[in-house]
This record gives C-alpha cells, sequence and structure tokens, in this order.
C-alpha cells in the first residue's frame, strides 16, 4: 500500500511539474484549466471519468479561449485606423443594438443585452465595424456592467479625440435571473457621457431618442 501511495504521490508531483514547465508567465497552462474543470465537476457531485463528462475540460476551456477573448486584443489595435474623407461632416454618429454576451465577474454567470454608442468626430471617422468590436472586446472578459461602459468610452475618447461620446448599455443578468433573486426579465441600463453630450442635455436627449426610435417632433 505505502508503494502504491508513494507512486501516486510521484505521477501527482511529475504532472504538477509539467504543468508549471508548460506555463507562459504567469498563466495557468491548458492542463491546468482542464484539471480545475474536473475538480468542479467533481465537486458538483458528479464523476469526470464518466463517458459522457471525460471530454467536458476540453470543451468547458476551448469555450473559455473564445468567451474571453477580449483579454488577448490589444486596446490600441481596435481603433488604428480612420478615415478622413467625410466633406463638412461634423454632427453625431451612432451605432445601435449592438448586441453583445458577457460573463459577471462576480459568479461568473453570462449578462448579456445590447450597447448603443454614439461620437461627434473631429475632421475623421472610425469604420462603424470598428465600434462594435470595442464592445465584443469588453464583454468578452469579466465583467460588471458598469465597468464596461466606462472602458468602451474611456476607449473611444482616448482613441478618437472626438467632441464628445455617447454610450448606453443595457442587459439581462443571468445571476439575477438564475440564482439568488430569480428575478426573470429584470433589466439594467448603464449611460456615461462625455464632451458635447455630457454638457449640454439636449444631445443626451437626442442621443437617447435616436436610441430608443422616438421623433422630437
Amino acid at each position: 500500500m505505502d508503494a502504491v501511495l508513494k507512486s501516486l504521490m510521484e505521477r501527482a508531483k511529475n504532472e504538477a511539474e509539467a504543468r508549471t514547465a508548460n506555463r507562459v508567465g504567469d498563466r495557468p497552462s491548458r492542463e491546468d484549466a482542464e484539471a480545475a474543470v474536473r475538480t468542479l465537476i467533481a465537486w458538483a457531485g458528479d464523476d469526470p471519468s464518466r463517458e459522457g463528462l471525460l471530454d467536458t475540460p476540453k470543451r468547458v476551456v476551448k469555450a473559455y479561449e473564445e468567451l474571453f477573448s477580449g483579454y488577448r486584443i490589444p486596446t490600441e489595435s481596435v481603433l488604428d485606423r480612420t478615415f478622413g474623407e467625410i466633406g463638412n461632416f461634423d454632427d453625431m454618429v451612432l451605432v445601435k443594438d449592438i448586441t453583445f454576451h458577457s460573463h459577471c465577474e462576480h459568479h461568473m454567470v453570462p449578462f448579456v443585452g445590447k450597447a448603443h454608442v454614439a461620437y461627434f468626430p473631429v475632421e475623421r471617422v472610425v469604420g462603424l465595424s470598428k465600434i462594435a468590436r470595442v464592445v465584443d472586446m469588453f464583454a468578452r472578459r469579466l465583467q460588471t456592467q458598469e465597468h464596461m461602459t466606462s472602458q468602451i468610452i474611456s476607449t473611444i475618447d482616448e482613441a478618437l479625440k472626438p467632441r464628445g461620446v455617447a454610450v448606453m448599455v443595457e442587459a439581462e443578468h443571468m445571476c439575477m435571473a438564475m440564482r439568488g433573486i430569480q428575478k426573470q426579465g429584470a433589466s439594467t441600463i448603464t449611460t456615461q457621457f462625455t464632451g458635447l453630450f455630457r454638457d449640454d442635455p439636449q444631445e443626451q436627449i437626442r442621443f437617447l431618442s435616436l436610441v430608443r426610435g422616438v421623433s422630437l417632433r
């Protein structure tokens, strides 16, 4: 029995050393992540070695690579190209109904919704898809909705130096719907404004009216 125990301990030590050797910087290896998933499965009360769960750790880690890919995107690369051929256009540019899914940093369960982003350009504009990419970059991280809203507006403000930026994020949080208070359908709305949007209430109203499809006439 002692020999068997010693062999198991030696094997565990070797596996741990191998995982450590495969790490990039301080980031755990893929093997570490898969082992953690197996531990969670066992903690939940199931058998990670049964047929239906054998490949689950690999699938979860692969899914997490996609769900949290925002950590691997350099912020400065998303808005690195602008366009100057806009004539004398100097009014609001609005991209609304940008769908996203993110994960609550408190419980690691999803929250899903839409973001609406507007800005007043100064001589140059950015490709419309890049606004959506900014939203996606920050959504694909562990987040709070408030911080995500702030990150979106700060990134656009710093990169484009516009006369103003407006951001509205509305989402349903599964940490409220699936657990705890269990209130399905509850919506959380966050807004933040800079420049002209912050200083001129009429521009805030115009932004909100355009987002909601409400006529100002």
